[in-house]
């Protein structure tokens, strides 16, 4: 007997649609035209019956039953992808691992370390990839991610790594290598802006104990890795995670005349859907970067 399903390109039309929730940018992700993916889902809707999608002003939003549709299908169409990867290289998904990243802890603390754990474990095929700002731990293909945060994710376990240490920064093109300075002249100086995590400058000031009455303005960069960059080349002075700056640290290329870093709060969390728990590569990876760590925080308290 016939199976009760609709076209496959209406389903990847709906799970792009509903992913980016952009009709534009789905047509972007699978190469076709705006017009093109309205159709599918149209179709879609016709073959359902009911509506996957309504207009609140600009908004595109899910309907209820979208909603729902979405969330099974993800799971679905990873299922389906595991399954077709599995059939063409002849070895299970399940021995692979797709870690997730914020962009500059990616770029810079985990490439530092992760050799060991691909010596270490060779018949696992790695991929790093971004993790997405709203990472849905339910619907990701992702197999563990390594984020900065508090602790908690909806459909998710974590481990605790290391705590978040910041720091005020500055190049000795900027302030003298080995200067002392008071944390209150910090306002005499430059200082930078990181567009990703803008309430930074306040956050320091908080933790620090310290009232500020001036405005707190400076070049602003998108990301973390540009505003390193942007430091080291003397630009301004800027707060950052210590993690991100071990090269520039021992180089001398960075250094801290505001004083010695602190705690910022948050910690860096190796997170993995609870769907996920006993996937043996994940396991691997979990075990890995657990004992990375701890050696990673011994050697910062020497």
């Amino acid at each position: 007997m016939r199976r009760y399903l609709p076209s496959l390109s209406a389903l990847h039309a709906f799970e792009a649609a509903a992913r980016f929730m952009n009709f534009t940018k789905a047509a972007e992700d699978l190469g076709l035209t705006q017009s093109g993916i309205s159709r599918q889902i149209h179709n879609l809707e016709k073959f359902l019956g009911v509506p996957l999608f309504h207009r609140s002003g600009p908004r595109l939003v899910l309907t209820e039953v979208g909603a729902n549709y979405y969330r099974n299908l993800a799971l679905t169409l990873d299922k389906l992808q595991e399954i077709t990867i599995d059939a063409v290289r002849g070895r299970s998904v399940d021995s692979s691992l797709m870690i997730g990243t914020h962009p500059t802890l990616g770029a810079r603390w985990l490439p530092r370390r992760i050799d060991t754990f691909i010596r270490a474990h060779p018949d696992i095929p790695v991929e790093v990839t971004l993790a997405a700002p709203n990472l849905d731990f339910e619907t990701t293909r992702l197999d563990v991610a390594i984020l900065r945060g508090v602790g908690t994710w909806l459909n998710a376990r974590s481990v605790e790594l290391f705590a978040e240490e910041i720091a005020v920064v500055a190049s000795p093109r900027l302030v003298e290598l080995g200067a002392k300075l008071d944390e209150k002249d910090f306002a005499k100086f430059p200082m930078l802006q990181n567009a990703s995590r803008p309430s930074m400058w306040l956050h320091w000031l908080r933790l620090s104990g310290l009232s500020h009455q001036g405005r707190i303005q400076g070049t602003r960069f998108a990301h973390t890795e540009m505003l390193i960059n942007a430091a080291a080349q003397g630009i301004g002075i800027a707060i950052v995670p210590v993690c991100y700056i071990e090269t520039e640290l021992a180089r001398n290329e960075l250094h801290m005349p505001f004083g010695p870093p602190i705690l910022s709060g948050d910690s860096y969390y190796a997170v993995y859907p609870e769907r996920k728990a006993h996937q043996p590569s994940v396991v691997a990876f979990r075990s890995w970067v657990t004992r990375e760590t701890r050696t990673y925080r011994k050697l910062k308290a020497q």
